[in-house]
């Protein structure tokens, strides 16, 4: 993805930055108010006790579920390694996402999509414009997978929507559609479009192979599917799997509109909002905060000792890279000069027993 000069922006579009800010900034706040004015509801004494009620092999149970999950997503930069042409051993690619997905749930996407992503992919020697091209398709990965499970659930019309709120059914309906339809639109200009490149806001943006699309459409999928199992798993009250990840879904939307590192507290109200009529409210909170813990907290610590281990490894790795290649490319040569004198011993041995 390579940058090109930007043309310096006129009338309402200089300010559009400061205005974009100013929304976001006043939405969070009216969700922090509205998510403080519910905290106060809240019986978290019943809430604990929810919590203290798991038992190790339910807790185990959604432990694996979310190891699996981050094992998914850590597959997706395994995508992007070949697109570029880099041949890098996949276990150190699959380090990297598991730090930067455990870091971008905790502290947010520029911190750990981007930041630990640029900082550990430059030790392995990558350049930035390769970075930013493994950041972008990883992301597209991710919500590649969002359109196809969320607009099949939405089409599908198993949310039900609160009589409190200013969507219908049929409107849910209508934008599920219109998501799927995006993820067909991509997985097809990936497929059949004879332009690849465009330029879009001063950025060079290639679209990848027909077959890495379809790969992409597979492992984002997995990936939501696999978080909505954990969170099935540690709901104890019948409700359906589809119901589950058809909220997450929903609430995943709104935790990125409000850009809150893990939509704390918005996931949270989401969840009360649409199943609150069918599960206590302490025990929907108790439920998400054992979700945290498990798919949040763990995963995070883990990965922190994960991360200044490859910072101690990866220079060390890249050296004997370097020496391997070295090694490689001064055995091509020494064969390239050993053909050539068996060649010229050949010529002259011809020579010599010509008549």
């Amino acid at each position: 993805m390579q940058e090109k000069p930007r043309k310096p922006a006129t009338g309402w579009r200089r300010h559009w930055p400061l205005l974009k800010k100013v929304f976001f900034i006043a939405f969070a706040l009216l969700v922090i108010g509205l998510l403080v004015d519910q905290a106060r509801n809240v019986e978290w004494d019943k809430v604990l006790e929810a919590v203290q009620a798991y038992t190790w092999p339910v807790l185990l149970r959604a432990a694996g579920l979310a190891a699996l999950s981050y094992l998914i997503y850590s597959c997706f930069d395994l995508l992007a390694i070949p697109y570029l042409g880099h041949m890098i051993p996949p276990a150190r690619v699959m380090a990297v996402g598991i730090v930067a997905y455990a870091f971008n749930l905790n502290m947010g996407s520029l911190v750990g999509s981007v930041g630990f992503r640029l900082r550990l992919y430059l030790r392995l020697g990558l350049a930035t414009a390769d970075i930013t091209r493994i950041i972008g398709l990883s992301l597209t990965t991710n919500w590649l997978g969002y359109l196809w499970v969320a607009g099949g659930l939405f089409v599908w019309g198993v949310l039900p929507i609160p009589d409190d709120w200013s969507i219908s059914n049929y409107a849910l309906r209508g934008i599920g559609a219109g998501m799927l339809l995006a993820a067909v639109a991509y997985v097809a200009a990936c497929g059949l479009a004879h332009k690849r490149a465009w330029s879009i806001r001063g950025h060079e943006i290639e679209l990848p192979s027909f077959k890495i699309a379809l790969a992409q459409s597979v492992l984002g999928s997995a990936c939501w599917l696999s978080i909505g199992l954990v969170v099935w798993s540690l709901m104890r009250h019948d409700v359906s799997f589809a119901l589950i990840l058809g909220v997450l879904l929903l609430s995943g939307i709104a935790g990125a509109v409000t850009h809150i590192p893990g939509g704390l507290g918005v996931v949270e109200a989401v969840f009360v909002a649409m199943l609150g009529g069918q599960v206590p409210h302490y025990e929907i909170i108790g439920t998400l905060l054992a979700y945290r813990a498990v798919y949040y907290l763990a995963p995070f610590a883990v990965a922190a000792v994960l991360y200044f281990i490859l910072e101690a490894r990866f220079p060390k790795l890249a050296e004997e890279d370097e020496a391997e290649a070295r090694q490689d490319g001064n055995g091509q040569e020494n064969g390239k000069g050993a053909g050539a004198d068996s060649k010229r011993s050949d010529a002259r041995m011809r020579e010599a027993v010509r008549p």
